[in-house]
């Protein structure tokens, strides 16, 4: 079904521009992607893959995702809560053996939910000082492949200042934990488990958990690129293996991103990502409980509330709210989400890092809150299949209440249910 409306052509005009305005900004290069599951798909790359070389984002080109990782992460977390391998409510000392968090704050305590929910009020390694320094600054060595568990040793020391649980603060930790659980549950990798439950049913033909899996075949090596920044430079100092290539910028290729892992670690390009959103969104991937437990929602920051794995972000003025994550690590930023009330999905990659660098001209972040990007506009009529159904009592009334039956009502039967929804879709200025 095509777009309707008049506007289109000065839509897709208006965001050509903004990506053109972002690389006349610096970004090197960046890749977008706008799509609807009934087939309405517009692709729009600009700038460079690959500066020195002077050779442009291709078709198949792949980025960085950064923390868009999080929620594969959560889909495998929350499947295997389907099939009563694991529950909600488990803690990382009913898991983990005590050698992997020992001496972090929190950590024995804390939930699956809350961990998922960055709640747990376990500190995260990604703003540890000294990890800023040997993990993206001075003295990062680009070659150097971490270890899985290696990031939690930077966050074994008292902290009574740090977040307390309950207490919303983003932590990758909380997905470094979670990637050890889906290892000891399973016995097997999480990259692994990662690609068998998401990536190979979902045919997600540019997308690997780099350092830990292979490139796949047919895709652009990633170059990436940092913001070189007064506040990156005295808050994580510059490589001295990176070029500088000019005032402002790094050439970080070279580097990897073992150090994120299932904090951050996935490459991909926007259509594998757009077809990971439509996926999620429409029931493919997990049971309409585990979608309710992902979508329970409460206050994060402002304008943005948190659920288990994914954030609900509200946009400027009448744009409405969009469900999803943003991404951020060294040399790649990201944005990925679609419309809560309407069949829109929009992605947005760009390999220059923003992360410790302060405030910067652009990035992938900042170009999805262009005016061309706050045109866009979805309209749904959604009916739904008589099989569906919630699994919750509704005379539990207390959210916690509600959130534990959910956990405990998943089975993998209900993950075989399919809802049929017709869609009109739209695009308004």
């Amino acid at each position: 079904m095509e777009p309707v409306g008049s506007k289109k052509p000065e839509i897709i005009a208006a965001l050509q521009s903004s990506l053109a305005k972002s690389i006349d900004a610096g970004v090197p290069g960046l890749s977008a992607q706008v799509s609807s599951s009934q087939g309405v798909s517009w692709q729009f790359s600009a700038g460079l893959a690959d500066v020195e070389a002077q050779k442009p984002v291709g078709r198949n080109q792949v980025f960085g995702i950064g923390s868009i990782t999080k929620v594969f992460v959560t889909v495998v977390i929350l499947q295997l809560v389907e099939e009563a391998k694991l529950r909600l409510q488990d803690t990382v000392e009913d898991i983990l053996a005590p050698p992997i968090y020992h001496g972090i704050e929190n950590a024995s305590e804390a939930t699956v939910a809350r961990l998922l929910s960055h709640t747990s009020g376990v500190d995260s390694w990604e703003q540890d000082l000294v990890w800023i320094i040997n993990g993206r600054g001075q003295k990062l060595d680009p070659e150097k492949m971490w270890e899985k568990a290696e990031t939690l040793d930077y966050v074994r020391r008292p902290n009574p200042c740090g977040p307390k649980p309950g207490q919303f603060s983003y932590s990758n930790t909380n997905f470094t934990l979670l990637g050890l659980m889906i290892e000891t549950i399973t016995q097997r990798t999480a990259e692994g488990e990662i690609r068998r439950r998401v990536l190979e049913p979902l045919k997600l033909a540019h997308t690997y958990l780099e350092g830990f899996e292979p490139a796949r075949p047919h895709t652009a090596a990633p170059h990436r690129y940092h913001w070189d920044t007064e506040q990156f430079r005295r808050t994580a100092g510059i490589s001295p293996r990176f070029a500088q290539l000019r005032d402002n910028l790094i050439d970080a290729t070279g580097s990897n991103l073992s150090v994120e892992w299932t904090a951050g670690a996935i490459v991909s390009s926007p259509l594998d990502l757009i077809t990971f959103a439509i996926a999620l969104r429409d029931g493919k991937l997990l049971s309409p409980s585990s979608l309710k437990v992902m979508k329970d929602w409460r206050p994060a920051q402002e304008s943005m509330e948190i659920g288990h794995g994914l954030f609900r972000f509200q946009g400027p003025k009448d744009a409405g709210k969009w469900l999803g994550h943003f991404g951020d690590v060294l040399g790649f930023t990201g944005a990925w989400f679609w419309k809560e009330e309407g069949d829109c999905a929009a992605c947005v990659l760009a390999n220059i890092g923003t992360v410790h660098a302060g405030v910067v001209p652009s990035s992938a972040s900042d170009l999805v809150q262009e005016s061309a990007f706050r045109k866009l506009r979805a309209i749904w009529q959604p009916v739904e299949h008589k099989s569906l159904r919630q699994h919750v009592d509704p005379h539990l009334t207390s959210p916690n209440d509600q959130l534990l039956q959910t956990s405990l009502a998943l089975n993998l039967e209900e993950r075989r249910w399919k809802t049929r929804v017709l869609f009109k879709f739209s695009l308004a200025a």
